[in-house]
C-alpha cells in the first residue's frame, strides 16, 4: 500500500501562522485515529516559539485517508486574536495543507540524483565501519542531501535514501508555493484567501 504524505505549512508567516500549524496537526492526528487512518510523523520542523511548527509532513495509511485529505486539503482560516501581540489587530491567519505521494515526482528526479557511499556511523562496535553501507543522496540540481545509514545493506540505505530525498524536495516545492501565497496575503489583506477549506474560530493556546 503506497504512503501518502501530508504537509502542513505556515509558509515562513508569523509565530501565529505557526501556532495554527501545530494545532491543525493535533487535530488531524486526532481525525486520522478517529477514521481508522494510521500516521507517522516524519518531518516537522519547529517555529520560532514554544509550540509552534514551521511546517510539519505525517504520512498516511489505511483507513479511510480520502475523507481526511477531502477534509483538510487547502488552505486552512483560522480566526483569532494574536497571544503574542496582544494589541495586533489582525485576527485571520492561514497555513496550507497539502498531500502528495512520492511516485508523482519519481520519474522528474531520479536522473538528477547523485549517490556516494560512505562509512556508517554509530553503535556496532569495530565491525560498524569496515564496509561503506551508508549512502548519501545528493539532488544535483538543487545541492539538497539527505543520508541514509539505518540499514546494514547498501541497497536498502540507498531506497531509504532516495525515498527521504524525493520526500524533502515535494516537501521544499509545497513550502515555497505556500511561502509566496503568505506574502501575496500580506500585500493584499483586503483579498480573499485562497477559498479556504476550512475555518476555524477558536483561541490560539
Amino acid at each position: 500500500m503506497e504512503k501518502v504524505y501530508m504537509q502542513i505549512t505556515s509558509g515562513r508567516g508569523p509565530a501565529e501562522c505557526c501556532r495554527v500549524v501545530a494545532l491543525v496537526l493535533e487535530k488531524i492526528l486526532k481525525q486520522a485515529a478517529a477514521k481508522g487512518v494510521k500516521t507517522e510523523i516524519v518531518e516537522r520542523e519547529t517555529g520560532p516559539l514554544n509550540r509552534t511548527l514551521l511546517s510539519a509532513v505525517i504520512s498516511l495509511q489505511g483507513g479511510d485517508y480520502h475523507a481526511l485529505i477531502e477534509d483538510w486539503e487547502g488552505s486552512v482560516q483560522w480566526i483569532a486574536k494574536s497571544p503574542y501581540r496582544i494589541y495586533h489587530k489582525r485576527k485571520n491567519w492561514f497555513v496550507g495543507v497539502q498531500t502528495f505521494t512520492l511516485s508523482e515526482s519519481q520519474e522528474a528526479t531520479e536522473a538528477e540524483i547523485r549517490y556516494e557511499t560512505l562509512r556508517a556511523s554509530g553503535p556496532g562496535g569495530q565491525h560498524v565501519n569496515k564496509t561503506e553501507s551508508a549512502v548519501r543522496a545528493v539532488h544535483i540540481p538543487t545541492g539538497m542531501s539527505v543520508v541514509a545509514s539505518d540499514q546494514r545493506s547498501q541497497w536498502q540505505n540507498k531506497k531509504l535514501a532516495t525515498e527521504r530525498l524525493l520526500l524533502k524536495l515535494a516537501s521544499w516545492s509545497i513550502e515555497q508555493a505556500m511561502i509566496q501565497a503568505q506574502a501575496n496575503w500580506s500585500n493584499h489583506n483586503c483579498l480573499q484567501r485562497g477559498n479556504p477549506v476550512k475555518v476555524i474560530q477558536e483561541p490560539l493556546i
